[in-house]
């Protein structure tokens, strides 16, 4: 087994997410593809701000419609306020009201899949909640650059009560 950094974010604030409506790109992945996540965002980068009914510059990476085997949907988008004019070439979601403990993740991309081990195997066993069948979600600020480190993001854990 290979040594990994061990990253433990800040204790998380708890939550009452608001409806969101997501569009971006999409595609199934599980914990051995999911190197490839950064691929579907360089190629939605492209698309902010053309998306019709885009609300804001901040962007999401939603993690839904698990299979049950390992296998999850992830989509790469940003907030939409309608469904009317978006064109079949992007994926949607509708994220519904629900609690959630929302952890900061500070310094590089590199990391995150330690924060998400964190956060899984140590503080959610460790918290007397357990997550909730809702998407998880990453919510990147309007300022988030991957390459300076700089602006915010935020893993947002669906939870309910044990």
């Amino acid at each position: 087994m290979d040594e990994q950094e061990v990253v433990k974010p800040a204790e998380p604030r708890i939550e009452h997410g608001h409806f969101l409506l997501i569009a971006g790109f999409g595609g199934r992945f599980t914990q051995a593809t999911s190197k490839k996540i950064p691929e579907l965002w360089e190629k939605f980068i492209p698309e902010i701000g053309k998306i019709p009914g885009q609300k804001g510059e901040v962007t999401y990476g939603i993690c839904c419609n698990p299979d049950g085997k390992g296998g999850f949907e992830y989509i790469a988008g940003v907030e939409i306020s309608k469904l009317d004019d978006l064109p079949d070439k992007y994926r949607w979601v509708e994220v519904q009201p629900q609690q959630y403990a929302v952890f900061e993740h500070k310094g590089s991309l590199d990391t995150l899949p330690q924060t998400f081990q964190y956060i899984w195997k140590t503080w959610l066993p460790q918290s007397g909640r357990q997550a909730a069948d809702a998407p998880e979600f990453e919510r990147y600020s309007e300022d988030f650059n991957p390459k300076l480190n700089t602006g915010t993001l935020e893993i947002w854990l669906p939870v309910k009560e044990q």
